[in-house]
Parts: structure tokens; sequence; C-alpha cells
């Protein structure tokens, strides 16, 4: 079971330092499944949170801090209307809707970057921020609206991984404060020993993931930022499909 583990984290942490995220939608699954929903779930906020936390001085200076304000600000009105919206709506309907509404979102701003028109200002910066707080204290996704407010501003990707890092350390940090408060500061039930083997596949993955991202192209990297929206999106839909169904 380790040994799995390991690996989800490891690349997971891959793809959030050559893309700038990922790590909860490659992560999540495996490790939901081999922990169980609480102690999986919080294992992915933990090393998501200590993923961007090391990538971060890495790529510092390309941080753009006016844009990210812009953004982790909604954002934390977002979590909070999120966490608030899914002690009254069932997961299921929540997981739904948001799959729906990544999705649609996704495929009408890609149409829309086909023309000449780029979204610019404060404005999308606030709803991109106020969305990616709400789906991910609501359904576990806040990195899909993150990437449409990129495709949608033709932000540079290297700016983007850069102020992404920063932006899922404080909305990431505010999710795990507000969930083990939530259930009384209870941790996961892990052996001790399973920590320094989490922990070290993390790091093996950020360094395979430093030595990968100069050797992926811009584009390459952007094309791959919306294809792991879509698939959060489209994990969306399908567990709360399920769910409903059974």
């Amino acid at each position: 079971m380790l040994l799995a583990i390991a690996v989800s984290v490891l690349v997971g942490a891959a793809a959030q330092r050559v893309t700038g995220m990922g790590f909860a939608l490659i992560a999540s699954p495996a490790l939901v499944i081999l922990l169980g929903p609480f102690d999986g779930v919080i294992v992915v906020n933990l090393c998501a949170v200590l993923s961007s936390l090391l990538i971060l001085p890495r790529v510092w200076r390309d941080v753009e801090w006016r844009r990210f304000t812009w953004l982790v600000l909604p954002a934390f009105v977002g979590t909070a209307a999120g966490a608030l919206v899914a002690t009254l709506v069932p997961g299921p309907v929540l997981q739904l809707g948001v799959g729906v509404l990544v999705i649609v979102a996704l495929t009408v701003t890609l149409l829309v970057t086909r023309t000449e028109h780029t979204a610019s200002g404060p404005a999308p910066a606030i709803i991109a921020g106020t969305a990616s707080g709400f789906m991910n204290a609501s359904a576990g996704v806040g990195g899909p609206a993150l990437s449409v407010y990129a495709v949608a501003t033709r932000w540079s990707q290297t700016a983007f991984a850069a102020t992404a890092q920063a932006y899922f350390v404080a909305i990431g940090a505010a999710a795990l404060t507000g969930k083990l408060a939530a259930t009384g500061w209870a941790w996961p039930a892990l052996d001790a020993g399973a920590w320094p083997f989490i922990v070290g596949a993390l790091l093996v993955g950020l360094v395979a993931g430093e030595w990968l991202a100069p050797r992926v192209g811009h584009r390459a990297a952007r094309a791959a930022v919306i294809v792991i929206a879509y698939l959060g999106g489209a994990a969306a839909l399908v567990d709360g499909a399920i769910d409903l169904l059974s």
C-alpha cells in the first residue's frame, strides 16, 4: 500500500512542478481509495500545500503578486461560501454541478480565445478566485477555475505556474485548517514510519519535475494544464453521478 501511495504522490508532485497544478487531481483518487475518505483527503491536502511551498522559492521571481492578491482574497470568500453550501447541499449534487460548470466554462473559454478578445482587469480574477475557492471547499477541485482564468486572459505559462504555487499554499492551508478544526484536529491514522516515506516520494517527484520543467515547452505545459482541468471537471461529474446512482 505504501508503494502505491508513494507513486501517486511522486507523479502528482512532478505534474505540479511542470504545469503549476494537478497534484490533488492525480494523487487524490488513489489516496482516498487506499486510506479512506478522511485520511486520504487530509494527506492530499497536506502534500499539496507542502509541494507548492517547496516549489515556490524556485519560481518566486516569476510570481505576479498583484494578480495573486486579486485571486486569493475572493478565494477566501468563495471558500467560506463553499463550506457553507457543502453542509446544505448533498455532496454528489455539488460535484455534478461543479463538474458541468468547469467543462462548460473551459470549453466556452477555449472557443472565445480563438477570437481577438482577451479578458483583462480585476473582474475576471475576482470571479475566478471566488469560483476556485467555492469549488475547492465544496468539491475539492479548485484548480480548474484557475485554468479557465489563465486561458481566458492568455496568462503566460511561466507566470501562471509560479503564481499558482503561492495561491495553492494560501487556499490549501485555509482549507486544511478548516477541515482539521471541524474534526477536532483529528490526524490521519497512519503509522509514524509512513510519513517519511510519503515526504520522500514528494521530494523525488519534485526533483523529477524540476528536471522535466525546462525540457517541456510552454505550449505543451499549457496543453497539459487544460487537459488536467478537463479531467478535474470530468472526475467531479462522474464521481457525483456514481454517488447519485448508487
